[in-house]
């Protein structure tokens, strides 16, 4: 482990010093990857830094101890030194063994989310609203854009599918474990007797692919234009802008009508098209190691119940970690945060029980 540290100490101070090269700063393209590979690394080589401190500390304290000599207080001192010195350098090795995990490339990405309504009806369809509602309101405590892609409303104000992108660094791995059916148990607005009803929503959470990442061959795509549809009101759109995609080879469909630009709408269905597809190739190519090793948080089945908000009892519980918060209002309202750290924290922990 610290051989490989080392090595990644010495590349930290080969970047710093080719950005300081002029040629390095006339290549935006060069100036911005090596930025990017600097992000990444820097963390680990701070945590190095510090372990390599604590440790010398502790070398010293130790030297001093077996030399002897020492009077009363001193000796205390160097004793309590020791004790502090251990403790932390223990401490930084097992955070530089989570720093130096294989890290998901994915995680620095922008994110498609698709919500789409499960059982339930017209419940269901406003669950899904609640769920936008809630990575909305997530999205903007983190500074993260969001940009509406498509959706299929109903009278009511529920979504029978939206889906939107999460833009910001970092989304993918704040957002990657809300993959999954979403339950909710609760009276619903159309109830009239006031019996709670189970209902759901499928969340899938695409990192998004730029073209680089998957490259459509437009030979591939059938592409058709037709008029916009809707729940009604003035945000039908008239004209003929709404965009079907289809890829041939997959047969995988998308569509895009938000936008009154048939362009505008051309340009988010590729978007998700590109990402789809992206994630069907991964998904294919850890399906091996999903055999081997199915991780308790990263499985990323779509068709397996992930949560539970319960309003009765005002808890929210996440199933895969065994989590139970009772602070559903302020979770609906976009405080995920709690339940997204614990789940990095359990992804992480499987994932340092594999390198074992």
């Amino acid at each position: 482990m610290f051989e490989k540290l080392s090595g990644i100490e010495e590349r930290f101070e080969k970047i710093n010093a080719q950005l300081c090269l002029p040629e390095t700063a006339g290549d935006q393209e060069l100036y911005k990857k090596l930025m990017k590979e600097l992000k990444q690394i820097s963390p680990v080589v701070e945590k190095f830094r510090e372990y390599r401190k604590y440790k010398d500390a502790f070398d010293e304290a130790r030297r001093l101890l077996d030399g002897g000599g020492l009077d009363r207080d001193f000796k205390e001192m160097v004793q309590e030194e020791l004790e502090t010195s251990r403790e932390q350098t223990a401490r930084c090795e097992e955070e530089l063994k989570v720093l130096l995990l294989p890290r998901d490339p994915n995680d620095d990405k922008s994110v498609i989310v698709e919500i789409r309504a499960g059982t339930g009806g017209e419940e269901a369809a406003l669950f899904a609203g609640s769920l936008f509602r809630m990575y909305s309101m997530y999205a903007e405590r983190h500074g993260f854009g969001i940009d509406i892609i498509s959706e299929n409303s109903t009278q009511l104000g529920g979504y029978k599918e939206i889906v939107f992108s999460v833009d910001g660094d970092g989304a993918y791995s704040r957002l990657k474990f809300e993959s999954g059916v979403h339950r909710v148990q609760r009276v619903p607005e159309t109830e009239s007797q006031g019996r709670i009803q189970t209902s759901a929503a499928t969340v899938a959470v695409l990192p998004e692919a730029e073209e680089v990442d998957f490259e459509l061959n437009p030979a591939d795509l059938q592409i058709d234009v037709f008029r916009s549809s809707g729940a009604g009101g003035q945000k039908v759109n008239k004209t003929s802008s709404a965009i079907r995609i289809t890829h041939i080879p997959t047969g995988t469909v998308v569509e895009c009508q938000d936008e009154r630009s048939q362009y505008k709408n051309k340009d988010k269905a590729l978007r998700v098209l590109r990402s789809r597809l992206l994630e069907e190739e991964r998904e294919k190519q850890s399906a091996e190691i999903a055999d081997r090793r199915r991780s308790q948080v990263g499985s990323g089945d779509r068709s397996e119940r992930i949560r539970t908000y319960n309003f009765p009892q005002g808890r929210v519980t996440d199933h895969r970690i065994g989590l139970t918060l009772y602070k559903i209002e302020q979770i609906t309202d976009g405080d995920l945060d709690e339940i997204i750290d614990a789940l990095i924290t359990a992804d992480t922990a499987e994932k340092l029980k594999a390198e074992e």
